[in-house]
Parts: structure tokens; sequence; C-alpha cells
């Protein structure tokens, strides 16, 4: 075996798959019709029909919330989430979480730090709830000072993504804090991942930063968290991705800068990653803002594939792929999952291949040639 021609085929292929961190477009206040207080902390049910948030985070009347979708940026608040808010004073009840089966998790300082298993759950039935209780696990730090301070459950369930955070009288910030991963065992237990701190290595900047706040995209291909510059008040809402499920995330880009004072965090990403649900600070009280994710009008390939073009995106009816000149190729579309929808062979210049049977959504369109495999994402209106 050429093993020198192995590695330069597994560069050029790595070359070839890597991921660009996605931007999201300019900043729209979401109206909550009801909420005239702060509102923080967002989370988007997986089928982005309700918004989840808490109060004011100041652990003295901190409550959850939920409201339902009237459109992208107007939702009608409902009232607090039944069960899970505690009613006595001091109380922190908040960062609410949800997957597909109706698992919700929340933290609490309530009894904290007698037990030191702050993050809860419980799980909604269509008449009553069940599994309420504390979330157990390896994944806490038991030492004074230390909490979980953010954790997400993705979107099947299967895995946390957490921050543990020391607090020791920071101005109200944490000392420091990291992301982890842990992976569910049972409805009562999740143990860390044993590649935890490789898959995150390229986030958890400690060094530099505080970070917090996760939030994976239901594809498990990009990690939205924030992060708060040591010894400064500038949070920044941060994104990184990866390739596969089964990789390290790449180096975080920043979406949402810091103005003094206004403290953006919190991100959470629609089902299919067309937009963010984010707070700030604005006026001195915390609102939540939207933004919509930027997508290219067309793509253009990299110079190795000898400029071909994929068009439209968006696009409606069909997709065409355009190359310099003739040579035979496959093309291969899929959905985020990898599941196979269209595989198509030809050496036609440019090809047009229907969309009609797709339903809305991201897909990825890869293209091979004898030079070597292009991938693009596209979105089916």
């Amino acid at each position: 075996m050429n093993y020198k021609i192995l590695f330069l085929n597994f560069c050029l292929l790595n070359s070839l798959f890597s991921q660009q961190n996605p931007t999201f477009g300019p900043e729209i206040l979401v109206n909550f019709i009801s909420v005239n207080f702060d509102a923080m902390e967002p989370h988007l049910s997986p089928d982005g029909n309700a918004l989840f948030f808490n109060s004011l985070n100041d652990g003295i009347t901190t409550s959850l919330f939920y409201g339902g979708k009237i459109n992208d940026s107007t939702f009608s608040l409902v009232g607090q989430v039944p069960i899970v808010n505690q009613t006595i004073t001091p109380r922190l009840d908040g960062v609410a979480s949800v997957d597909t089966a109706n698992n919700f998790y929340w933290v609490s300082t309530r009894n904290y730090p007698v037990d030191f298993d702050n993050l809860h759950r419980i799980r909604f039935l269509q008449s009553g709830y069940t599994n309420y209780g504390r979330v157990h696990g390896d994944f806490y730090i038991y030492s004074p000072g230390w909490l979980v301070m953010d954790a997400a459950i993705t979107n099947f369930g299967d895995q946390l993504y957490y921050s543990n955070a020391f607090f020791n009288n920071c101005g109200g910030a944490p000392c420091k804090a990291a992301l982890g991963i842990a992976d569910k065992v049972n409805d009562s237990t999740f143990m860390k991942n044993s590649n935890s701190a490789s898959i995150l290595a390229a986030i958890n900047d400690t060094t530099n930063y505080i970070v917090y706040a996760p939030q994976l995209s239901e594809d498990g291909l990009e990690l939205y968290f924030t992060r708060l510059l040591h010894n400064s008040i500038n949070t920044e809402i941060c994104v990184s991705s990866r390739l596969t499920t089964s990789t390290a995330f790449g180096a975080p880009s920043v979406l949402v800068a810091s103005a003094t004072g206004e403290l953006p965090e919190a991100a959470t990403i629609s089902a299919d990653k067309s937009k963010i649900y984010y707070h700030k600070k604005q006026g001195g009280v915390f609102k939540l803002f939207l933004r919509y994710r930027n997508i290219p009008t067309s793509i253009q390939a990299n110079d190795e594939m000898n400029g071909f073009k994929i068009y439209p995106n968006p696009a409606t009816n069909n997709i065409k792929i355009e190359l310099a000149k003739n040579e035979p190729y496959q093309v291969f579309i899929t959905d985020l999952l990898g599941k196979e929808i269209i595989e198509l062979r030809t050496n036609k210049q440019t090809t047009s291949i229907d969309l009609e049977g797709l339903q809305q959504g991201i897909y990825l369109l890869k293209v091979q040639t004898e030079k070597g495999i292009f991938t693009q994402k596209f979105i089916k209106n």
C-alpha cells in the first residue's frame, strides 16, 4: 500500500470537507406579548412552537416561563412552567432545556450546597408528568462554590452539554467555567463522556475565558456557547462547527459581540438551523432577540474543483450544477443526518436536479469527480 498517497488523499478530503462556521443577519427584537420584565436564557422547543426563558437571574425570585409562537419574532406569554418553580424566596430556577420526548431539564439552587446535584428533570405528559427529580452523575464537582451553571439536553435526549462553574465573590459572575459532555445512562443519570475534553478542546479556552451556556444544533454539528473575557464585563456569543458527530469542534467564531453592559448570552438554535434566539440588555432590561442565518445566493466551488457552480440557493423546484467542462461525476443529496435521498451519475456540463419530492429544510449536496469531492449545504424552500 502506498501510504504517502493515502495520507495525501486523506488531507485532500479533510480540506474539501472542512466546515465553516455559520453567520447570521441583523438583530431583531422579539415581541413577547405580556412580558414586561427581564427575559433571559431562552430555549426554543424542538418543534419551534414554544420559547422558554427565565426571569432576571438574580437568585432571589428567578423562575421559569414560556410562551407560544405567533410568528418567528412574536410570542405570547402562557405563564410559568408548571411544577418546576419553587415558591419560596430566595430561589433560582432557570436555564430551560427540552428534548423531543418532552423531557424538561433546568438548574436550581434548592438545597445547595447540602445537595450538589443541582440539575433537575421532569417529563411532561399530555396529562400530568413523570420522572420528577434531580439528575445524578459524575459530571458535578463536589466542592463548595462549584455548581452546574448551565446544561442543555441534545435534541434526542442522549447527551447533556453542561458548564461547571466556580463562584467565589467574583462580582456576581463565575470566577471560572468550562463546558463538558455527559452521556445518558437512564432517565436520572448521565456520566461524563470519555472524549469530552478533546471534543471541546478548541472551545474551553479557560486561560482567557469563562465558558458557559452551551446549545447543540439538532444535527450535532454546531455548538453555540457564551464566553466572558477574564476581568471584563464583555460577553460574546460564539459558534463552533465540526464535520461529524464523532469529531472535535473547530475554532470558534463570534456571532454576537458585546457593547459595554449589553451582556449578550445564551443562544438557542432552531431545529432547521435557520435562526437563533438569545438575550441581551437593552435600556436596563434583558430582552430576547432573533437573528436569521445567512445563506449564499450562489455557491462557487474552491479552486481544486476547476470552477463548478451550484445554484440557486435557496432552491425551490430544482437545483443546478454547472461544471467548467464536460467530465463524468456523481451527485449525492443527503439530509443532515446523512440519509441518502438522491444519487445520480452524469457527464453533462450542466445538470438540473428535481427537488419537488423534498420537504422544506437544509440538505447536503456532494459532487464527486476524478479530482475529489465537494460538499455544500443548501436550503429547499
